[in-house]
């Protein structure tokens, strides 16, 4: 398996991880939606606290604790931890507002801009050459969010955060030197003391949900296990894919979430997205025929 991580190349168990994990976040608008009426801070506290256990009997029942004792005491590692982290609670975050405040198809768009972005990332900061067909397709992706900008009259700021923190927590975490369970366990421990004392801010002032019906606390105790089941099965699969691959199989959950937003949260599909979602559209199909055609020759 390390050999085929240094290597940077597909394996067939990195497919199923990160297609699995991509259909699981494309059903969670779904549970989103029904708590929706709670604030965004609180469901990503709840998300990071009810995680902790749930990642930490899997890291018993595969025996990986040792890793994450010596991960705790190396400042190297808690340092790229804390990076991935704060990343992944701001994405939380963003992504929770989108969906509550009728913002999914922003949210869809954001997710179908993070495989090009991804591309832009993997020649930047990894040295990977760019095709005509990727340049015309970041180039189309680009020109569609600025339809998008000039229609609103500001930049779609919902889809350009979650692109950002998606991205570059995809770029640090397939960096961070321990394995995937134990680096998901790193971080939301060390995401829980600002999770607690803000819970403990929520109760005192009377804010909170937990406890008050028993579907809001049902709900949110479901936070660990919609939250680090598909974490878990993504991170595997990112360290056994490579990162152009990871950008392709990102269209699933945008897809899923788009369908929802329109078909299910009846919002607005209007002129400019119009013409943006299909400019986009195009740029993913460009790159993803671009893509095969180096694998056939590879």
């Amino acid at each position: 398996m390390s050999d085929q991580v240094k290597e940077n190349v597909d394996t067939p168990q990195g497919l199923v991880f990160a297609i699995s994990a991509y259909l699981m976040w494309g059903f969670l608008p779904l549970y989103m939606k029904a708590m929706e009426h709670m604030p965004a801070a609180e469901i990503v506290a709840h998300r990071v606290i009810w995680s902790v256990p749930v990642a930490g009997i899997l890291l018993l029942l595969l025996r990986r604790t040792r890793d994450l004792k010596e991960a705790l005491t190396s400042p190297k590692v808690l340092g790229m931890a804390c990076i991935t982290a704060t990343l992944i609670s701001v994405n939380w975050g963003i992504y929770i507002w989108s969906i509550a405040t009728g913002h999914a198809l922003d949210a869809a768009l954001g997710y179908y801009i993070n495989p090009l972005f991804s591309i832009m990332l993997g020649a930047v900061l990894l040295g990977e050459r760019l095709t005509v067909a990727q340049l015309v397709a970041i180039a189309l992706a680009g020109l569609a969010v600025l339809i998008l900008a000039l229609d609103a009259g500001q930049l779609p700021w919902a889809a350009i955060g979650l692109t950002l923190t998606w991205g570059f927590y995809a770029f640090f975490k397939k960096s961070l030197p321990i394995g995937p369970n134990q680096g998901f366990m790193l971080e939301v421990l060390l995401l829980t003391p600002p999770a607690l004392v803000y819970l403990m801010y929520a109760t005192t002032t009377g804010e909170a949900h937990f406890g008050g019906t028993t579907t809001d606390t049902v709900l949110l105790l479901g936070c660990g296990l919609i939250t680090a089941i598909p974490l878990i099965v993504y991170a595997n699969g990112a360290k056994l894919l490579r990162l152009s691959t990871i950008g392709i199989l990102q269209y699933i959950a945008p897809t899923m979430i788009f369908l929802a937003a329109v078909f299910l949260f009846d919002e607005e599909f209007g002129r400019a997205r119009m013409i943006a979602f299909p400019m986009i559209w195009l740029a993913l199909i460009i790159y993803s025929t671009s893509l095969l055609r180096q694998m056939r020759r590879a």
